[in-house]
């Protein structure tokens, strides 16, 4: 589900300003999961200490990781690269894990996320075609990778176990309130609605927003931090394999050699 936001933001960013198309999205999941928690009669936090640290975490995980891999994008940088950048999460998850969480990580799970990446590298290895200067582009990105590491952790150590239904309203509140204030500042607000972007926003907001970063939440609550994270390998991996399905991309050998040892990587990893 998660490999499928690539997809989509490749449907939708034609069409949209990248911040705008992030506003709309999570104003859609604002209203969706408010009108879902109050139906459902759904619990909301009683410390004021819990939202902040949910919304700090919010923010991390949807306004900058998904705000600098959208902007990277659109701006002209292959999403290979921006994978691969990416990609390197599980890696610096695992060495703030022994820091902030106390996680061990033995050697062969450093083994398995070292592999993962190597896997990695492979599977994207021949998306980089593009001569252009990569150095303005990769700083959205090495930002986003920065959310999403910090994020992780973060709601880990101090907010791990929350309502999914009310959790999301205070997580995308934060999101979109920053988001709209980078609009305002950086950019404007411009959406030419077509029924393209309109699939796009719906599918990133129903299947994404709401589906895959649910299961984020779940495996943050019951999982290992470095765990979770080198789930994050396989986004490459089925990424490509969904382009070569929808668009005829094609997949060289050595990205399904990557493939295998990325696969590999994981399992060491997570098996118990």
């Amino acid at each position: 589900m998660w490999s499928t936001g690539f997809i989509g933001a490749r449907f939708g960013l034609p069409f949209s300003e990248p911040l705008s198309f992030l506003l709309v999205r999570y104003l859609c999941v604002i209203a969706l999961m408010t009108a879902i928690a109050v139906l459902s009669h759904a619990p909301w936090p009683r410390e004021p200490r819990q939202w902040w640290h949910i919304g700090i975490s919010g923010v991390l995980i949807h306004a900058v990781y998904l705000g600098g891999v959208f902007v990277s994008i659109k701006h002209g940088l292959p999403a290979g690269i921006a994978a691969l950048v990416v990609g390197m999460q599980p890696l610096l998850t695992a060495l703030g894990a022994g820091w902030l969480l106390g996680e061990r990580v033995s050697v062969r799970r450093w083994l398995g996320l070292v592999l993962g990446f190597v896997g990695v590298v492979l599977v994207v290895s021949g998306k980089f075609g593009s001569k252009a200067e990569l150095g303005p582009m990769l700083i959205p990105v090495l930002i986003a990778l920065l959310g999403m590491t910090v994020g992780t952790l973060y709601q880990k150590r101090f907010c791990a176990g929350f309502d999914l239904r009310t959790g999301s309203v205070i997580q995308f509140v934060p999101s979109a309130v920053l988001t709209a204030i980078a609009i305002a500042l950086f950019t404007e607000f411009q959406i030419t609605w077509t029924a393209q972007f309109v699939f796009a926003l719906g599918w990133l907001v129903l299947v994404l927003s709401i589906g895959a970063i649910s299961l984020l939440n779940l495996l943050i609550h019951s999982g290992s931090a470095v765990n979770v994270a080198s789930l994050f390998y396989l986004v490459p991996l089925s990424t490509a394999l969904i382009a070569w399905a929808i668009f005829g991309e094609t997949l060289p050998s050595i990205s399904l050699i990557g493939m295998v040892l990325a696969v590999v990587g994981v399992y060491l990893v997570v098996r118990r």
